[in-house]
């Protein structure tokens, strides 16, 4: 089976690490037997208390650990740390039943290490080939995924309100993602909407996944930093990423 990766990007405040979870927990529920890699690419690892796995090493500490021995001279020591970088991403990685997790870790530090960087997407990519599903949780825009993460991705899924700022940010993304990524499908799903809001009437967006209203029960579950797997599979936030997921999948398992 041929690893599938969804990337999720979209503006701030709109939901993407709740849904990227709850991507994450419909799969693991509905493919037990595959595994599945976390990916959290935003600095601010919401999708860690999320999931409720917490990690001790991110791959940011690896790349520094490289930077600074290559800054002090120490080039040897930096060559040893980069041939053993997929050892030390091992070890960076929380596992839970089939869900393994990876934080990137906060952004990189001023100064220029492209050829580290660059090896260091090379191991993440090698890394997700071990896995069935892979689901990145990014920053608002794909520019951050495609830098430190990956450039191919098979599903990117982005993420708005109703507003009208949301659906301009997430046109923005589709145009440079086009520029800057390969992937296969592209698809919306409009979170936390207002009962006026109607995704007929938006156009210049790709295929709609689902449409989800505001989730009370979602919200109260973020605000004390339960797990969304705490969450009920009769929530709105649930129910939509189920259907947004197999939409994209194209499987009914509704």
């Amino acid at each position: 089976m041929e690893t599938k990766i969804f990337a999720f990007a979209g503006k701030g405040g709109v939901g993407k690490t709740s849904l990227s979870a709850a991507f994450i927990r419909v799969l693991s529920e509905s493919f037990p037997d595959k595994k599945i890699l976390a990916v959290d690419a935003d600095p601010a690892v919401g999708l860690a208390t999320a999931l409720q796995m917490q990690p001790t090493l991110t791959l940011d500490d690896i790349r520094v650990q490289i930077a600074e021995n290559i800054e002090q001279g120490k080039t040897t020591e930096a060559i040893e740390l980069l041939s053993e970088a997929k050892f030390h991403l091992m070890d960076a990685i929380v596992e839970k039943d089939n869900i393994s997790f990876l934080a990137i870790g906060r952004p990189e530090a001023a100064g220029c290490y492209c050829k580290v960087n660059a090896y260091l997407k090379q191991v993440i990519e090698m890394l997700c080939e071990n896995y069935d599903f892979v689901v990145i949780d990014g920053e608002a825009g794909i520019e951050q995924i495609n830098r430190r993460v990956m450039e191919n991705i098979t599903y990117l899924v982005l993420v708005s309100d109703g507003s009208r700022k949301g659906i301009q940010v997430i046109s923005a993304i589709e145009d440079v993602a086009g520029k800057l990524t390969n992937y296969k499908k592209s698809g919306v799903i409009f979170n936390r909407t207002r009962n006026t809001f109607n995704a007929d009437s938006v156009t210049d967006v790709p295929a709609v996944l689902s449409v989800i209203g505001e989730d009370e029960n979602q919200a109260e579950n973020d605000m004390q930093g339960e797990s969304v797997f705490n969450l009920s599979s009769e929530s709105p936030l649930y129910r939509g990423a189920k259907k947004a997921l197999f939409s994209l999948l194209e499987e009914n398992r509704l």
